[in-house]
Protein backbone atom coordinates (compact mmCIF):
# COMPACT_ATOMS: atom_id res chain seq x y z
CA UNK A 1 0.00 0.00 0.00
CA UNK A 2 1.04 3.22 -1.08
CA UNK A 3 1.47 6.28 1.75
CA UNK A 4 -1.18 8.32 -0.15
CA UNK A 5 -3.72 5.55 -0.25
CA UNK A 6 -2.89 4.15 3.86
CA UNK A 7 -3.81 7.90 4.66
CA UNK A 8 -7.21 7.74 2.90
CA UNK A 9 -7.64 4.51 4.67
CA UNK A 10 -7.16 6.91 7.93
CA UNK A 11 -9.46 9.38 6.84
CA UNK A 12 -12.07 6.76 5.85
CA UNK A 13 -11.74 5.50 9.62
CA UNK A 14 -12.41 8.64 11.17
CA UNK A 15 -16.11 7.73 12.88
CA UNK A 16 -14.90 4.82 13.95
CA UNK A 17 -12.02 5.97 15.81
CA UNK A 18 -13.99 8.72 17.45
CA UNK A 19 -16.73 5.79 18.43
CA UNK A 20 -13.78 4.30 20.05
CA UNK A 21 -12.09 7.43 21.85
CA UNK A 22 -15.63 8.40 23.35
CA UNK A 23 -16.13 4.85 24.77
CA UNK A 24 -12.86 4.90 26.49
CA UNK A 25 -13.62 8.95 27.72
CA UNK A 26 -16.53 7.44 29.31
CA UNK A 27 -14.09 4.80 31.29
CA UNK A 28 -11.65 7.40 31.99
CA UNK A 29 -13.32 9.26 34.78
CA UNK A 30 -13.09 12.89 34.21
CA UNK A 31 -16.25 13.73 35.94
CA UNK A 32 -16.78 17.34 35.54
CA UNK A 33 -13.26 17.97 34.45
CA UNK A 34 -14.53 16.37 30.85
CA UNK A 35 -14.06 20.01 28.91
CA UNK A 36 -12.07 21.41 30.95
CA UNK A 37 -8.71 20.12 30.85
CA UNK A 38 -5.99 20.20 27.89
CA UNK A 39 -2.68 18.83 27.30
CA UNK A 40 -1.48 22.81 25.93
CA UNK A 41 -1.39 26.01 26.34
CA UNK A 42 0.34 26.93 23.25
CA UNK A 43 -2.47 28.65 20.92
CA UNK A 44 -3.86 32.08 21.25
CA UNK A 45 -6.95 30.38 20.25
CA UNK A 46 -7.22 28.40 23.17
CA UNK A 47 -5.02 30.57 26.14
CA UNK A 48 -4.53 29.38 29.87
CA UNK A 49 -6.72 31.17 32.48
CA UNK A 50 -4.42 33.85 33.93
CA UNK A 51 -2.74 33.12 37.38
CA UNK A 52 -3.89 35.34 40.08
CA UNK A 53 -0.60 36.94 40.35
CA UNK A 54 -1.40 38.53 37.27
CA UNK A 55 -5.15 38.89 37.65
CA UNK A 56 -4.01 40.49 41.11
CA UNK A 57 -1.73 43.05 39.24
CA UNK A 58 -4.25 44.13 36.77
CA UNK A 59 -6.94 45.02 39.31
CA UNK A 60 -4.47 46.65 40.90
CA UNK A 61 -3.36 48.91 38.51
CA UNK A 62 -7.09 49.56 37.40
CA UNK A 63 -7.18 51.13 40.94
CA UNK A 64 -5.33 54.61 39.91
CA UNK A 65 -7.32 56.91 38.73
CA UNK A 66 -4.21 58.04 36.46
CA UNK A 67 -1.32 55.61 35.17
CA UNK A 68 0.02 56.45 31.78
CA UNK A 69 0.65 53.41 29.67
CA UNK A 70 4.41 54.86 29.59
CA UNK A 71 4.94 54.52 32.95
CA UNK A 72 3.84 50.77 33.03
CA UNK A 73 6.48 50.19 29.80
CA UNK A 74 9.10 52.24 31.42
CA UNK A 75 9.03 49.46 34.41
CA UNK A 76 8.97 46.77 31.68
CA UNK A 77 12.21 47.98 30.55
CA UNK A 78 13.50 47.82 33.87
CA UNK A 79 12.92 44.64 34.53
CA UNK A 80 14.33 43.43 31.03
CA UNK A 81 17.50 45.58 31.79
CA UNK A 82 17.46 44.00 35.25
CA UNK A 83 17.58 40.85 33.75
CA UNK A 84 19.65 40.66 29.98
CA UNK A 85 21.40 43.90 31.24
CA UNK A 86 21.70 47.28 30.26
CA UNK A 87 22.61 46.41 26.89
CA UNK A 88 19.04 45.16 26.08
CA UNK A 89 15.85 46.58 25.93
CA UNK A 90 12.18 45.77 25.19
CA UNK A 91 9.15 46.85 23.31
CA UNK A 92 5.46 44.81 23.74
CA UNK A 93 2.70 44.73 20.69
CA UNK A 94 -0.01 43.20 20.76
CA UNK A 95 0.31 40.10 19.30
CA UNK A 96 3.46 38.15 18.64
CA UNK A 97 2.53 38.10 14.78
CA UNK A 98 2.90 41.73 15.16
CA UNK A 99 6.19 41.54 16.49
CA UNK A 100 7.30 39.63 13.63
CA UNK A 101 5.92 42.03 11.58
CA UNK A 102 7.74 45.60 13.15
CA UNK A 103 11.05 43.64 13.51
CA UNK A 104 11.11 42.18 9.97
CA UNK A 105 9.85 45.61 8.96
CA UNK A 106 11.85 47.40 10.62
CA UNK A 107 15.33 45.44 10.22
CA UNK A 108 15.27 43.53 6.98
CA UNK A 109 12.80 44.95 4.56
CA UNK A 110 14.07 47.79 2.11
CA UNK A 111 13.71 51.61 2.56
CA UNK A 112 10.84 52.73 0.18
CA UNK A 113 9.91 56.47 0.79
CA UNK A 114 12.65 57.65 -1.70
CA UNK A 115 12.91 58.64 -5.50
CA UNK A 116 13.25 56.07 -7.60
CA UNK A 117 13.15 52.31 -7.88
CA UNK A 118 13.38 50.37 -4.21
CA UNK A 119 16.19 47.69 -4.38
CA UNK A 120 15.18 44.28 -2.99
CA UNK A 121 15.85 42.81 0.16
CA UNK A 122 16.55 38.64 0.99
CA UNK A 123 16.27 37.45 4.44
CA UNK A 124 17.44 34.00 4.69
CA UNK A 125 15.58 31.25 7.07
CA UNK A 126 15.80 27.80 7.71
CA UNK A 127 13.04 25.44 5.76
CA UNK A 128 11.61 23.67 8.63
CA UNK A 129 8.21 23.56 10.55
CA UNK A 130 6.51 27.34 11.32
CA UNK A 131 7.79 28.75 7.98
CA UNK A 132 4.33 30.40 7.63
CA UNK A 133 4.86 32.98 10.06
CA UNK A 134 8.15 34.94 9.74
CA UNK A 135 9.18 33.35 6.34
CA UNK A 136 5.96 34.32 4.80
CA UNK A 137 6.53 38.27 4.86
CA UNK A 138 8.90 37.67 1.91
CA UNK A 139 8.28 35.95 -1.50
CA UNK A 140 9.98 32.57 -1.44
CA UNK A 141 13.69 31.77 -3.52
CA UNK A 142 14.11 30.03 -5.06
CA UNK A 143 10.96 29.72 -6.69
CA UNK A 144 10.34 25.98 -6.06
CA UNK A 145 9.30 27.18 -2.22
CA UNK A 146 6.45 29.44 -3.31
CA UNK A 147 3.79 26.90 -2.70
CA UNK A 148 5.55 25.69 0.41
CA UNK A 149 3.44 28.04 2.85
CA UNK A 150 0.10 27.95 1.39
CA UNK A 151 -2.32 25.72 2.74
CA UNK A 152 -1.08 25.65 5.91
CA UNK A 153 -2.33 27.83 9.12
CA UNK A 154 -1.98 31.12 6.76
CA UNK A 155 -5.09 29.97 4.90
CA UNK A 156 -7.26 30.82 7.54
CA UNK A 157 -6.61 34.90 6.80
CA UNK A 158 -3.06 35.58 8.10
CA UNK A 159 -1.66 36.51 4.88
CA UNK A 160 -4.25 38.86 4.83
CA UNK A 161 -5.61 40.96 2.11
CA UNK A 162 -1.88 41.63 1.05
CA UNK A 163 -0.71 38.23 1.13
CA UNK A 164 1.19 39.09 3.81
CA UNK A 165 4.52 39.51 1.90
CA UNK A 166 6.70 43.03 2.15
CA UNK A 167 7.36 45.36 -0.77
CA UNK A 168 10.67 44.46 -2.30
CA UNK A 169 11.53 41.03 0.14
CA UNK A 170 12.32 38.03 -0.64
CA UNK A 171 13.08 34.94 1.67
CA UNK A 172 15.72 32.62 1.14
CA UNK A 173 15.04 28.68 2.03
CA UNK A 174 17.51 27.19 3.15
CA UNK A 175 17.02 23.36 3.78
CA UNK A 176 17.96 21.50 6.47
CA UNK A 177 20.81 19.30 5.86
CA UNK A 178 20.57 15.29 7.18
CA UNK A 179 17.16 16.12 7.27
CA UNK A 180 14.25 14.26 5.07
CA UNK A 181 11.50 16.28 3.18
CA UNK A 182 8.31 13.79 3.05
CA UNK A 183 4.34 13.87 1.80
CA UNK A 184 2.56 12.79 4.56
CA UNK A 185 -0.88 13.68 6.26
CA UNK A 186 -4.64 14.05 4.92
CA UNK A 187 -4.27 17.56 4.35
CA UNK A 188 -0.97 16.72 2.53
CA UNK A 189 2.18 18.82 2.59
CA UNK A 190 5.57 18.38 3.27
CA UNK A 191 6.57 16.95 6.46
CA UNK A 192 10.29 17.94 7.54
CA UNK A 193 12.57 14.76 9.56
CA UNK A 194 14.63 17.31 11.94
CA UNK A 195 15.55 15.09 14.53
CA UNK A 196 19.34 14.09 13.18
CA UNK A 197 19.89 17.06 10.99
CA UNK A 198 24.13 17.98 10.56
CA UNK A 199 24.85 21.27 12.11
CA UNK A 200 28.14 22.07 9.92
CA UNK A 201 26.35 20.71 6.71
CA UNK A 202 23.44 23.41 7.45
CA UNK A 203 25.87 26.14 7.85
CA UNK A 204 27.14 25.04 4.50
CA UNK A 205 23.76 25.70 3.22
CA UNK A 206 23.43 28.80 5.10
CA UNK A 207 26.73 30.45 4.18
CA UNK A 208 26.39 29.81 0.42
CA UNK A 209 22.83 30.98 -0.20
CA UNK A 210 24.41 33.81 2.19
CA UNK A 211 27.39 34.58 -0.19
CA UNK A 212 25.59 34.15 -3.28
CA UNK A 213 22.98 36.68 -2.23
CA UNK A 214 25.83 38.72 -0.24
CA UNK A 215 24.79 41.74 -2.31
CA UNK A 216 20.72 41.61 -0.90
CA UNK A 217 21.47 39.93 2.00
CA UNK A 218 19.63 41.98 4.58
CA UNK A 219 18.99 39.41 7.64
CA UNK A 220 18.81 35.83 9.10
CA UNK A 221 15.75 34.03 10.65
CA UNK A 222 14.79 31.06 12.27
CA UNK A 223 12.00 29.40 14.58
CA UNK A 224 13.82 29.40 17.70
CA UNK A 225 12.30 26.52 19.69
CA UNK A 226 15.03 24.51 21.39
CA UNK A 227 13.91 20.59 20.23
CA UNK A 228 15.27 18.07 18.08
CA UNK A 229 11.69 18.60 16.22
CA UNK A 230 12.77 21.67 15.20
CA UNK A 231 15.94 21.41 13.82
CA UNK A 232 17.39 22.50 17.23
CA UNK A 233 18.24 19.47 19.12
CA UNK A 234 22.06 19.51 19.01
CA UNK A 235 24.08 21.63 21.73
CA UNK A 236 27.76 23.48 21.91
CA UNK A 237 29.51 23.16 25.31
CA UNK A 238 27.70 25.73 27.34
CA UNK A 239 24.33 23.57 26.85
CA UNK A 240 23.21 26.36 24.08
CA UNK A 241 21.66 25.19 20.80
CA UNK A 242 24.58 24.94 18.37
CA UNK A 243 22.73 25.74 15.25
CA UNK A 244 21.23 29.28 16.36
CA UNK A 245 24.74 29.95 17.80
CA UNK A 246 26.34 29.19 14.38
CA UNK A 247 23.59 31.28 12.61
CA UNK A 248 24.56 34.19 14.95
CA UNK A 249 27.75 33.91 14.12
CA UNK A 250 27.01 34.32 10.49
CA UNK A 251 25.08 37.38 10.24
CA UNK A 252 27.66 39.45 12.80
CA UNK A 253 30.11 38.06 9.72
CA UNK A 254 27.88 39.69 7.11
CA UNK A 255 26.55 42.28 9.19
CA UNK A 256 22.90 41.86 9.08
CA UNK A 257 20.08 41.24 12.15
CA UNK A 258 19.59 37.72 13.07
CA UNK A 259 16.16 37.47 14.35
CA UNK A 260 14.89 34.26 16.19
CA UNK A 261 10.96 33.41 16.69
CA UNK A 262 10.61 31.80 20.24
CA UNK A 263 6.67 32.52 19.60
CA UNK A 264 5.47 29.27 21.97
CA UNK A 265 8.27 29.62 24.88
CA UNK A 266 9.10 31.56 27.81
CA UNK A 267 11.66 34.00 28.25
CA UNK A 268 14.07 34.95 31.27
CA UNK A 269 14.08 30.92 31.98
CA UNK A 270 14.78 30.38 28.47
CA UNK A 271 17.36 31.41 26.09
CA UNK A 272 17.83 34.76 25.36
CA UNK A 273 19.20 37.15 22.65
CA UNK A 274 22.97 36.76 24.27
CA UNK A 275 22.41 32.90 24.16
CA UNK A 276 21.87 32.16 21.17
CA UNK A 277 23.80 34.92 19.41
CA UNK A 278 20.35 36.74 18.09
CA UNK A 279 20.29 40.79 17.45
CA UNK A 280 16.21 39.74 18.32
CA UNK A 281 13.74 37.61 19.72
CA UNK A 282 9.96 37.41 20.11
CA UNK A 283 7.76 35.89 22.49
CA UNK A 284 3.71 34.78 22.44
CA UNK A 285 3.32 35.62 26.11
CA UNK A 286 0.01 34.19 26.31
CA UNK A 287 1.21 30.80 25.26
CA UNK A 288 3.44 29.02 27.08
CA UNK A 289 3.38 32.41 29.11
CA UNK A 290 0.69 33.34 30.89
CA UNK A 291 0.15 36.91 30.35
CA UNK A 292 -2.50 38.28 28.66
CA UNK A 293 -2.81 38.10 24.57
CA UNK A 294 0.60 40.27 23.91
CA UNK A 295 3.83 40.06 21.88
CA UNK A 296 7.31 40.92 23.58
CA UNK A 297 10.49 42.29 21.61
CA UNK A 298 13.64 42.35 23.21
CA UNK A 299 16.82 42.85 21.47
CA UNK A 300 20.03 44.83 21.42
CA UNK A 301 19.44 48.71 22.34
CA UNK A 302 20.96 49.21 18.63
CA UNK A 303 18.13 47.92 16.91
CA UNK A 304 15.35 48.17 19.34
CA UNK A 305 16.15 51.80 18.61
CA UNK A 306 15.29 51.55 15.65
CA UNK A 307 11.95 49.52 16.89
CA UNK A 308 11.07 51.44 19.54
CA UNK A 309 10.79 54.62 17.20
CA UNK A 310 8.28 52.90 14.68
CA UNK A 311 6.37 52.09 17.68
CA UNK A 312 5.81 55.47 18.85
CA UNK A 313 7.37 54.52 22.06
CA UNK A 314 10.95 56.73 21.63
CA UNK A 315 10.30 59.54 23.00
CA UNK A 316 11.25 61.99 20.40
CA UNK A 317 8.43 64.21 20.13
CA UNK A 318 7.92 64.43 24.09
CA UNK A 319 10.58 66.06 25.50
CA UNK A 320 11.71 62.47 27.62
CA UNK A 321 13.14 59.42 26.77
CA UNK A 322 10.46 57.35 26.93
CA UNK A 323 7.00 57.77 25.37
CA UNK A 324 3.34 56.39 24.22
CA UNK A 325 2.60 58.00 21.31
CA UNK A 326 1.60 57.91 17.29
CA UNK A 327 4.60 55.85 14.99
CA UNK A 328 4.21 53.79 11.83
CA UNK A 329 2.99 50.95 14.02
CA UNK A 330 0.62 52.17 16.13
CA UNK A 331 -1.87 49.64 15.12
CA UNK A 332 -0.16 46.77 17.40
CA UNK A 333 -0.88 48.82 20.34
CA UNK A 334 -0.45 46.40 23.12
CA UNK A 335 -3.10 48.41 25.35
CA UNK A 336 -2.24 49.08 28.95
CA UNK A 337 -3.53 46.17 30.86
CA UNK A 338 -1.69 43.82 28.49
CA UNK A 339 1.35 45.68 29.61
CA UNK A 340 0.78 45.48 33.23
CA UNK A 341 -0.33 41.36 32.99
CA UNK A 342 3.04 41.12 31.07
CA UNK A 343 5.22 42.42 34.19
CA UNK A 344 3.52 41.09 36.63
CA UNK A 345 4.16 38.08 35.01
CA UNK A 346 7.78 38.85 33.85
CA UNK A 347 8.72 39.77 37.57
CA UNK A 348 7.34 36.34 38.54
CA UNK A 349 9.25 34.27 36.61
CA UNK A 350 12.40 36.62 37.62
CA UNK A 351 11.90 36.43 41.35
CA UNK A 352 10.58 32.78 41.62
CA UNK A 353 11.52 30.84 38.44
CA UNK A 354 10.87 27.16 40.00
CA UNK A 355 6.67 28.25 40.20
CA UNK A 356 7.68 27.65 36.72
CA UNK A 357 10.36 24.96 36.19
CA UNK A 358 8.39 22.99 39.02
CA UNK A 359 5.36 22.20 36.55
CA UNK A 360 7.01 21.77 33.84
CA UNK A 361 9.55 18.71 35.76
CA UNK A 362 6.27 17.02 36.88
CA UNK A 363 4.11 16.82 33.84
CA UNK A 364 7.78 15.57 32.04
CA UNK A 365 7.64 13.07 33.89
CA UNK A 366 4.22 12.11 33.57
CA UNK A 367 4.31 12.24 30.23
CA UNK A 368 7.67 9.79 30.00
CA UNK A 369 5.65 7.34 32.32
CA UNK A 370 2.57 7.38 30.56
CA UNK A 371 4.36 6.72 27.12
CA UNK A 372 6.49 3.97 28.32
CA UNK A 373 3.56 2.34 28.33
CA UNK A 374 2.76 2.63 24.56
CA UNK A 375 1.06 -0.13 21.92
CA UNK A 376 2.36 -1.07 20.06
CA UNK A 377 5.60 -1.30 22.08
CA UNK A 378 7.81 -1.34 18.88
CA UNK A 379 7.34 2.54 18.67
CA UNK A 380 8.63 3.01 21.90
CA UNK A 381 12.16 3.09 21.25
CA UNK A 382 11.13 5.70 18.51
CA UNK A 383 10.01 7.99 20.64
CA UNK A 384 12.14 11.50 21.90
CA UNK A 385 10.75 12.97 24.76
CA UNK A 386 12.64 16.51 25.80
CA UNK A 387 12.09 18.85 28.49
CA UNK A 388 12.25 22.38 27.39
CA UNK A 389 12.18 25.34 30.12
CA UNK A 390 12.43 27.26 27.13
CA UNK A 391 9.12 25.94 25.78
CA UNK A 392 7.36 25.78 29.00
CA UNK A 393 6.94 22.22 28.68
CA UNK A 394 8.26 18.58 26.78
CA UNK A 395 8.61 17.86 23.03
CA UNK A 396 7.22 14.31 22.24
CA UNK A 397 8.93 13.57 18.78
CA UNK A 398 7.75 10.33 17.17
CA UNK A 399 9.44 10.98 13.76
CA UNK A 400 11.87 8.00 14.41
CA UNK A 401 9.31 5.62 13.71
CA UNK A 402 9.72 5.69 10.14
CA UNK A 403 12.47 4.87 10.17
CA UNK A 404 13.36 1.25 8.71
CA UNK A 405 10.83 -0.45 6.96
CA UNK A 406 6.81 -0.01 7.02
CA UNK A 407 5.02 2.38 8.16
CA UNK A 408 5.32 4.42 11.44
CA UNK A 409 2.63 6.44 13.51
CA UNK A 410 0.95 8.81 11.31
CA UNK A 411 2.23 12.03 10.77
CA UNK A 412 0.20 14.73 10.32
CA UNK A 413 0.67 18.27 9.01
CA UNK A 414 -0.23 21.67 10.50
CA UNK A 415 -2.70 21.83 7.44
CA UNK A 416 -4.52 18.68 9.54
CA UNK A 417 -4.05 20.26 12.77
CA UNK A 418 -6.13 23.44 11.26
CA UNK A 419 -8.60 21.45 9.18
CA UNK A 420 -9.91 18.65 12.08
CA UNK A 421 -7.95 15.90 9.98
CA UNK A 422 -6.01 14.98 12.49
CA UNK A 423 -7.49 11.82 14.31
CA UNK A 424 -5.03 11.81 17.18
CA UNK A 425 -6.79 15.34 17.55
CA UNK A 426 -10.29 14.22 17.44
CA UNK A 427 -9.80 11.24 19.36
CA UNK A 428 -8.53 13.32 22.34
CA UNK A 429 -11.10 15.83 22.16
CA UNK A 430 -13.74 13.14 22.10
CA UNK A 431 -12.42 12.04 25.26
CA UNK A 432 -13.14 15.53 26.78
CA UNK A 433 -9.30 16.43 26.65
CA UNK A 434 -8.85 19.85 24.72
CA UNK A 435 -6.09 18.16 22.34
CA UNK A 436 -2.32 18.89 22.31
CA UNK A 437 -1.03 20.58 19.21
CA UNK A 438 0.53 17.55 16.95
CA UNK A 439 1.95 18.15 13.22
CA UNK A 440 4.93 16.66 11.57
CA UNK A 441 5.63 14.09 14.22
CA UNK A 442 5.37 16.67 17.17
CA UNK A 443 3.83 16.99 20.05
CA UNK A 444 4.05 20.36 21.97
CA UNK A 445 2.77 19.48 25.85
CA UNK A 446 2.89 21.94 28.28
CA UNK A 447 0.78 22.01 31.66
CA UNK A 448 -1.32 25.12 30.96
CA UNK A 449 -4.75 24.70 30.01
CA UNK A 450 -6.59 23.44 33.53
CA UNK A 451 -3.92 21.39 35.20
CA UNK A 452 -2.25 23.90 37.06
CA UNK A 453 -4.13 25.65 40.49
CA UNK A 454 -4.71 29.65 40.72
CA UNK A 455 -1.20 29.84 41.83
CA UNK A 456 0.65 27.89 38.83
CA UNK A 457 1.17 25.07 40.54
CA UNK A 458 0.25 21.60 38.83
CA UNK A 459 -2.76 19.08 39.89
CA UNK A 460 -1.01 15.73 39.41
CA UNK A 461 -4.49 13.69 39.05
CA UNK A 462 -5.98 16.11 36.49
CA UNK A 463 -2.36 16.06 34.28
CA UNK A 464 -2.46 12.18 34.74
CA UNK A 465 -5.68 12.10 33.39
CA UNK A 466 -5.14 14.26 30.47
CA UNK A 467 -1.77 11.94 29.55
CA UNK A 468 -3.51 9.16 29.84
CA UNK A 469 -6.04 10.58 26.70
CA UNK A 470 -3.11 11.10 24.87
CA UNK A 471 -1.79 8.02 24.78
CA UNK A 472 -4.64 6.25 24.09
CA UNK A 473 -5.67 8.58 21.38
CA UNK A 474 -2.09 7.40 19.65
CA UNK A 475 -3.17 3.71 20.47
CA UNK A 476 -6.82 3.87 18.71
CA UNK A 477 -4.94 5.49 15.75
CA UNK A 478 -2.58 3.13 15.31
CA UNK A 479 -5.13 0.35 15.45
CA UNK A 480 -7.24 2.23 13.35
CA UNK A 481 -4.03 2.30 10.63
CA UNK A 482 -3.50 -1.39 10.62
CA UNK A 483 -0.49 -0.66 13.27
CA UNK A 484 -0.91 -3.36 15.61
CA UNK A 485 1.72 -5.65 16.93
Amino acid sequence: MHRHEWYQRIYDSFPKIVADAERYGETLGLGDLHGNIGLYSGASSCPARLPDYVLDAIVAANQSEILPLRAVEDRLRTVVKDIYGDGYDAAVVNTCEAALRVVIESLMAPPFMRKGEAYRARMLATYGEDIEWGMAYGRAFPPKYKNANIDRSVSAGEFGMEGKCLPNLDTLYARFAGARYEVHGVRQNIVPFLTDIDVDGTMANLRGLAERHATSLSGLHTVGYDTPGYGHGARDGDGRPSLMRKMGELARAFDVPFLVDAASCVPIIGWSSEDLGADVMVWSMDKAGRSPCAGLIIGSEEVMLTIRKGLGLAGQRFGHVSSHGKGVFSATDPGRDSVIGLLAYLEMVRDEPDRIRRPVDQYHAIMEAAFAELEPSRFRDGLILTKSYHMGGTELNYSRTWDGDGFGIPLFTLEDLYADTNPILLATAAMGVEPATIYAGNMLLNPGLGLLDRHGALITERAELAAKALVKSVEIVCRHAGLGD
